[in-house]
């Protein structure tokens, strides 16, 4: 007897207004008034993001900062930086890691995972989306949403249903009703053309869209007419695509108080250098350990990693490093992160990367 494939769990993980909400953190005078992170208006610049009180007032991403300015006179837009955004991503994908390697980035702030096989919660991708969400506002005090599926049309429809800050799930005996009721025009693919033309044929929902065949509607629409016929029935077979090859492996833990001084963090280190020894075990033959790094985030925010060329990897080598990252701040820590620079033995050179 063949046993039936086992459903594949789907996280869509998407940061609310990522670019504003770092600029909120960073400086919380920011946090009740309309701000925008773009290009200045006297520059033809564009918005790239916004926070939710700007979008009260129709301000949207990739629109002329003019425009915007127009919108609301009030609207403060910031300058991109995008080193801070980096550093954010790279700590929420170093959480993501924690969880499962199968993820895709979309964006700095956006990414699916495949949590199929994960044992944590007992597989539960619900619970697995909900301790990310806890984990990365713990971290970072920024919020994100997720939306659980069995595929990744889904799981990104549902990651955009209770935002901000929100998680909604998508179970396999949900599919079909959910997929029938659903607009077209939130179909991975269809845009405001293509939104319009349905319209025209009287097609606004899935359900309407189920009732042509997959003939006709690749005559109406060529290739993507197949695409539809699928999307309307919830099918989306496209893996999550992994990837490309790890720079660096690491392990940071977030405390719930701060740590008053470097002794304090010194005897957190143990602990870390354990977990990191369990995450390089998991890595393939392809990697060799080279620098080893530390990073200290300081309870106002402030950060720093410090790495060594040459360094060994056992804990006095480490507890050198801490001790040298500490003094660069000599405040409490409210986290710590250990790593290793990796050297991909099947690219034949070091690939640097910060953390």
């Amino acid at each position: 007897m063949v046993s039936e494939p086992r459903p594949r769990k789907i996280v869509h993980i998407d940061c609310d207004c990522f670019y504003a909400a770092i600029e909120m953190r960073d400086d919380p005078s920011l946090a009740r008034r309309p701000i925008a992170v773009g290009g200045a208006a006297d520059r033809r610049g564009v918005i790239a993001t916004c926070n939710y009180e700007a979008r009260a007032y129709g301000v949207r991403s990739a629109m002329a900062s003019a425009h915007a300015l127009k919108l609301c006179p009030d609207l403060l837009i910031l300058r991109p930086r995008m080193d801070a955004y980096k550093e954010a991503s790279r700590e929420i994908h170093n959480i993501f890691r924690t969880y499962t390697e199968q993820i895709e980035p979309l964006s700095l702030d956006e990414a699916y995972l495949d949590v199929s096989t994960c044992e944590h919660f007992a597989g539960s991708a619900t619970h697995i989306a909900q301790d990310i969400r806890r984990r990365v506002w713990q971290q970072l005090r920024i919020t994100v949403s997720a939306g659980v599926a069995p595929n990744k049309f889904l799981a990104k429809i549902a990651s955009d249903w209770n935002k901000p800050d929100g998680l909604f799930v998508i179970t396999p005996a949900q599919v079909e009703g959910f997929v029938e009721a659903l607009e077209v025009k939130r179909l991975h693919g269809v845009g405001r053309v293509t939104a319009e033309k349905l319209a025209r044929l009287g097609i606004r929902t899935c359900g309407d869209l189920r009732e042509w065949g997959k003939l006709e509607l690749v005559r109406e629409f060529g290739a993507f007419g197949e695409r539809l016929w699928g999307l309307a029935r919830g099918v989306d077979e496209r893996p999550v695509l992994v990837e490309s090859r790890r720079q660096s492996v690491s392990v940071e833990q977030t405390y719930d108080r701060d740590l008053p001084d470097l002794s304090a963090c010194l005897e957190r280190l143990p602990e870390l250098l354990q977990q990191l020894g369990v995450r390089m075990a998991r890595l393939d033959g392809g990697y060799r350990p080279g620098k080893p790094f530390v990073k200290l985030k300081f309870h106002d925010f402030t950060q720093t990693t410090l790495e060594q060329a040459g360094a060994g990897l056992e804990l006095d080598d480490y507890a050198e490093l801490l001790g040298s990252a500490f003094s660069r701040g000599s405040r409490p820590v409210r986290l710590i992160g250990v790593g290793v620079r990796l050297i991909d033995l099947r690219g034949g050179f070091e690939q640097l990367s910060l953390f």
